[in-house]
């Protein structure tokens, strides 16, 4: 049973994804998925939290946009989820954003009491207020705004900070996704360690980076540990890690998370959802076979997802907790539909 817990769509993401939700899932449906996440990224609050490319015409325009367009994909999902439930199986849910606290705690809080909403897409996409994922410059912006500098702009490229002034980054980037993760508790926590994207060193390992476990880090302060820390808090409230395959379309040897990060929360007990994280019909499905074998070379034997049950009393219904085997999700794809699957 082929599957995806985090999806995206250019009518609902228009600018930083393509294609129409339903396209998407038609093109889903023919992969051989069998459940569909529908997580479209939640509105913003400010005109200091848009992305570049939402600047024009107009950010005043843009911002009013958002939640507008929450509510019409709201309304859009949940007529797919009624028109496709004889084919495949619509989840309703929506993916994070965690700027500022104050702002955002209270606005996730509401939108997922919304009764279409089913579950809750946990992520960080910034740092400081600044974009961590979207290119090399803003990185950089972050890196500098974490160790003492202005996060404002893009100027001077990604050559204006040193290696080892990533640290500060991590572990910022850490304590916000621990505010985020005690504030929202979400069913799926999204890239766990999307941090790394746009690193120097995307692949470095954490047990040991920056003088860790070598005697010269930081010990209980350092990132490995806030990492640990991280992953027990998740661990602690019964929450899902994807892994998440956009990593590997993105040019990144691992999902995410990547292996030392698995290792400990495989050690903890903890489970995995699986998702591609497709942002238009291209993307749905890509890496999914090698996203698989990274699990089992971990020892993984099962994904987890969600499947709705219907009440006796005709009601709403409840959704409940569903193992599915990799052998089985593998068998159900549609391999020579599926483009880099």
């Amino acid at each position: 049973m082929a599957f995806t817990m985090h999806s995206h769509s250019g009518q609902f993401c228009p600018g930083h994804a393509k294609d129409q939700l339903e396209e998407i899932i038609q093109h889903a449906i023919k992969l051989g998925f069998k459940t569909m996440g529908l997580s479209e990224h939640m509105p913003r609050t400010d005109v200091m939290d848009l992305y570049p490319e939402e600047l024009l015409p107009s950010p005043q325009e843009s911002l009013a946009a958002l939640a507008p367009r929450h509510e019409a994909y709201l309304s859009e999902a949940t007529r797919l989820r009624d028109a496709y439930a004889d084919r495949m199986h619509i989840l309703v849910g929506f993916e994070t954003e965690f700027l500022r606290p104050g702002d955002y705690a209270p606005l996730i809080r509401h939108l997922a009491a919304h009764p279409d909403v089913e579950y809750v897409v946990g992520s960080l996409h910034h740092v400081r207020g600044v974009p961590i994922d979207f290119n090399r410059e803003m990185y950089a912006a972050a890196v500098r705004a974490c160790n003492g500098g202005g996060g404002e702009g893009s100027d001077g490229g990604e050559e204006e900070y040193e290696d080892s002034e990533e640290e500060a980054l991590w572990m910022a980037y850490l304590d916000e996704q621990l505010a985020m993760l005690k504030a929202v508790k979400p069913r799926v926590v999204g890239h766990f360690d999307v941090v790394r994207l746009l690193s120097k060193q995307p692949q470095r390992d954490l047990r040991t980076a920056w003088g860790q476990g070598q005697g010269q880090g930081q010990g209980d302060d350092g990132v490995w540990s806030r990492v640990l820390r991280n992953l027990e808090a998740v661990r602690e409230y019964g929450g899902w890690l994807e892994c998440n395959t956009s990593a590997l379309r993105k040019g990144l040897p691992e999902p995410y998370p990547k292996r030392e990060i698995a290792e400990a929360w495989l050690a903890m007990g903890g489970r995995f959802t699986f998702s591609d994280d497709s942002h238009g019909i291209a993307q749905v499905g890509t890496n999914y076979l090698k996203g698989l074998e990274y699990l089992e070379g971990l020892g993984v034997k099962e994904v987890w997802t969600l499947e709705r049950q219907a009440a006796e009393d005709g009601g709403k219904g409840k959704l409940v907790e569903k193992a599915v085997s990799i052998d089985e999700f593998r068998a159900s794809l549609v391999l020579e539909e599926a483009q880099g699957a």
